[in-house]
């Protein structure tokens, strides 16, 4: 029996959270679906990526609307995937902030990644024909590090390395130890790493642990309020990506076939992460990318919802 096509048969609605991390930070979370982070300063608010849809995200703007009345001014994109920044002009924000790695991934291959993450998740693009023409694109872009003033509250936009893309933005508010880390970091969801460096992804981790944050929004997955929790996510997510490489590499080395290297990592990886959150649905797109990095791609190739299809039927036929 095949299985369908990425997550095209999760149709299972999920129950939102929206927790309180401080008087400034909070999380909108739904049980692995794709996170929201919320900064709350003196003056204005702050959008951590956007939901899928502007219809979704009024949902987000709802939650926001009973604890603050400020303005919502600035969207941050922590990547540049269709499910996290297509929902951003419900928000109508002064300015949608990137890393200029992001903006450049948008010109290469934002358009074919709308219709390729259109394809996969019916579920996560609820009422799409809410989304504008034409892509999400940033106002401000930055490299390397911006720091923003919500008044008195600093938060810092960080580039700490590639690894669920090489355009990743963490927001960071160092007087309150919380990181908000976009894909970067998942709980008990699995890392999708269709477009990722599986090579640098590890040191990113650890870039990130380096801050020592107290409190983390990870891309999907419950809100991590304490360093125990933040532990756990950073090692989790380590242990999967590692574990992966690992085995794409073994197979590589022993001249092994695309096919059959995903059938080996599949069955080595399935009893300690197939409880995790979209673990068939990613599983195909990651050892695909990795196996690519490991033999003569060391940057992702564009995925196509053509693309998608031909690797699904590869792969899982």
């Amino acid at each position: 029996m095949t299985k369908a096509f990425a997550s095209q048969a999760d149709l299972q609605e999920k129950k939102v959270s929206f927790t309180k991390l401080s008087d400034n930070a909070y999380a909108y979370t739904a049980e692995g679906d794709p996170n929201t982070g919320v900064i709350v300063g003196d003056d204005a608010v702050m959008v951590i990526d956007t939901q899928a849809t502007p219809v979704m995200a009024q949902d987000v703007i709802r939650r926001i609307r009973e604890v603050t009345d400020k303005p919502i001014k600035y969207v941050v994109l922590s990547h540049y995937h269709a499910v996290r920044v297509l929902g951003a002009s419900a928000y109508q924000p002064e300015h949608i902030i990137a890393s200029q790695d992001t903006y450049d991934l948008i010109v290469e291959r934002g358009e074919a990644d709308k219709a390729s993450e259109i394809g996969r998740f019916p579920r996560l693009f609820r009422a799409v024909e809410s989304v504008p023409p034409g892509l999400t694109w940033p106002t401000i872009t930055f490299t390397g590090k911006m720091t923003i003033w919500l008044g008195k509250l600093e938060v810092q936009l960080l580039q700490l390395g590639r690894g669920h893309t090489k355009g990743d933005t963490v927001a960071w508010l160092p007087q309150q130890k919380i990181l908000f880390s976009g894909d970067l970091v998942e709980f008990d969801a699995t890392p999708y790493a269709g477009d990722a460096y599986f090579k640098d992804w590890p040191q990113t981790l650890d870039n990130i642990a380096a801050l020592r944050p107290e409190k983390l929004v990870p891309g999907r997955g419950a809100a991590l309020q304490t360093p125990e929790e933040v532990q756990a996510g950073l090692a989790g997510t380590k242990a999967f990506i590692s574990d992966v490489y690992a085995c794409v590499q073994e197979g590589v080395k022993a001249g092994k076939d695309l096919k059959t290297v995903y059938k080996d990592t599949y069955a080595r990886l399935q009893p300690k992460y197939g409880h995790w959150v979209i673990f068939d649905h990613c599983m195909p797109f990651d050892v695909t990318r990795c196996y690519d990095e490991a033999t003569q791609y060391p940057d992702p190739r564009v995925w196509t919802a053509e693309r998608d299809r031909q690797m699904w039927e590869t792969l899982e036929g």
